[in-house]
């Protein structure tokens, strides 16, 4: 895996901890639902892409991130806005494409979006959210909201050059924007070091003169530190760069194996564990594992809910094909189908 930059970390109350401990258990509960949702054939599309060993990122990120803050996420970016407060119930049921959903079924697994909650929408485009971040960034900064922008994006878009066009203009502008890598070591088949030989990766953002580091995402609390000082740097007005590092539990979608992976590859990857190393954290510092396991057994409620909550919910109906795709005052196009049964009915 990549060499990761130490972080110093303070101790931190049995509280916090365990705060982000129960949001990372929710995160994962989530995606274990997710693929649940896929192998009973009740989710929208055939690709779903799980954060499972991800969850670090997501809730130390989040923690720290306020109201009026934006982001965008990834393809997957389900326990990012998860979160930052999305409701489990309408998330589940956007991805199982029904009219309950955050986007009435439309954007599905990757292309959830909440103006609400900030979330400027995911993107199944390899480092397509990036840019908007530079936009939300700019404008906060000439509204003078105090509000930072985040993308979040894997370590497949560190190859790709838009994420260095918007780097240099955040740094330019000196724009309250975030770059999170969540570097999983693989994008899609490719591990990390066969896709560059530079895989010190917050050393790139540093040649644009953001503040930038690398921090291990087995410890929510560190991944929590390093976001913070990030994020209050950048409100300050210094854009920044972090990657943290983690390991992906399973292949680039539900339906892939990984056969590009050893099994002692990947059992070296999940001991490596976010969740597990929290959870054994709060015991050794006198939780009691009965607390905990009730803990666990409330949020796998929660989520067991919300398959019965999709499963239940009604589909969007076609007449709504083109609803929120053009301006309110606009004729939506005819569907496909309705010309060809008018057509018909003429001749």
């Amino acid at each position: 895996m990549n060499k990761v930059s130490k972080v110093k970390r303070s101790d931190k109350s049995n509280s916090e901890l365990l705060q982000h401990y129960t949001q990372m258990r929710r995160v994962r509960t989530f995606e274990d639902r997710v693929g649940e949702l896929y192998l009973r054939g009740e989710s929208a599309g055939s690709m779903l892409h799980l954060s499972i060993g991800e969850e670090s990122a997501a809730v130390g990120v989040s923690a720290h991130m306020r109201e009026g803050d934006t982001f965008t996420t990834h393809h997957r970016g389900h326990g990012i806005f998860l979160a930052r407060g999305a409701d489990p119930n309408r998330m589940m049921s956007e991805i199982g494409g029904k009219k309950t959903g955050y986007c009435r079924g439309k954007g599905g697994s990757m292309h959830i979006a909440d103006m609400g909650l900030g979330h400027l929408g995911a993107n199944a485009i390899v480092g397509g959210g990036i840019p908007a971040v530079v936009g939300a960034a700019l404008v906060a900064k000439r509204r003078n909201t105090g509000a930072v922008s985040i993308a979040f994006f894997g370590d497949g878009a560190m190859q790709q050059g838009v994420l260095y066009e918007s780097m240099n203009m955040a740094a330019l502008w000196d724009l309250p924007a975030i770059f999170v890598c969540i570097n999983n070591q693989w994008g899609m088949g490719t591990r990390i070091d066969q896709a560059t030989k530079a895989t010190e990766l917050h050393e790139r953002a540093k040649a644009f003169g953001l503040n930038a580091e690398t921090v291990d995402g087995l410890d929510v609390l560190g991944v929590a530190e390093a976001a913070a000082r990030i994020i209050d740097g950048a409100r300050a007005g210094t854009p920044g760069f972090l990657a943290i590092d983690c390991y992906r539990f399973f292949g680039h979608g539900r339906k892939d194996k990984s056969p590009y992976r050893s099994e002692e590859e990947e059992a070296e990857g999940r001991a490596k564990d976010p969740v597990e190393f929290s959870r054994n954290m709060l015991i050794e510092q006198g939780m009691k594992v009965e607390d905990m396991d009730t803990i666990d057994a409330g949020i796998a409620a929660e989520m067991d809910a919300t398959i019965d909550f999709t499963i239940k919910s009604e589909e969007p109906a076609l007449d709504t094909m083109f609803r929120d795709v053009f301006a309110p005052d606009q004729p939506e196009p005819e569907p496909v189908r309705t010309r060809i049964d008018r057509v018909l009915a003429q001749e």
